[in-house]
């Protein structure tokens, strides 16, 4: 008998870094900063990994109309306009994208910047999140005033924060 058998991919349990991640996570009063900063950073390797494959997926989409293109030399006016409007589309989607990426992954430097220098303990997410905001209103001024996919994934931090970092016992 092979370990492996014993554990098939069917038993196999959800993993703290999983659970942790869930948007729908709930954390009891008495949580440890620690678990709640490794829920942070879970969350925030999990956005980046539906960052990246929604990234992929984008860039598939650009290369199958490319290719599309490439081989449908015979396109009416019409159709080759509707398929340059939709790769121009993917295109701008992917920007997007990989502004969001790199967002996540700042936000994910700079926590490990506030673990370094805060000790960690409940202050540390507060830091963190004013850190955030911080970057959030320089941004939002710099753009005037428009909401960049930079803010929009910081926010979306942000709210994470707040979701874990604060209590959902019921009373």
């Amino acid at each position: 008998m092979d370990f492996e058998d014993n554990f098939s991919d069917e038993t196999t349990e959800i993993g703290s870094d999983e659970l942790l991640s869930d948007d729908n996570l709930r954390l009891p009063d008495g949580a440890s900063p620690l678990v709640r900063l490794h829920a942070i950073r879970a969350w925030l390797a999990r956005r980046q990994r539906e960052v990246k494959i929604e990234m992929g997926e984008t860039a598939l989409s650009m290369q199958e109309f490319q290719e599309h293109d490439r081989l449908e030399p015979q396109m009416r006016r019409r159709e080759r306009e509707a398929l340059a409007n939709r790769i121009q589309t993917l295109q701008q989607h992917m920007q997007k994208t990989q502004e969001q990426l790199e967002a996540y992954q700042e936000a994910e430097v700079r926590l490990e910047d506030c673990v370094d220098h805060t000790t960690v303990g409940e202050r540390l997410l507060v830091e963190y999140y004013l850190d955030l905001d911080a970057i959030i209103q320089d941004d939002f001024q710099q753009h005037d005033h428009t909401i960049t996919p930079r803010v929009e994934a910081l926010v979306d931090v942000q709210q994470r924060i707040e979701h874990v970092g604060t209590s959902h016992e019921e009373d």
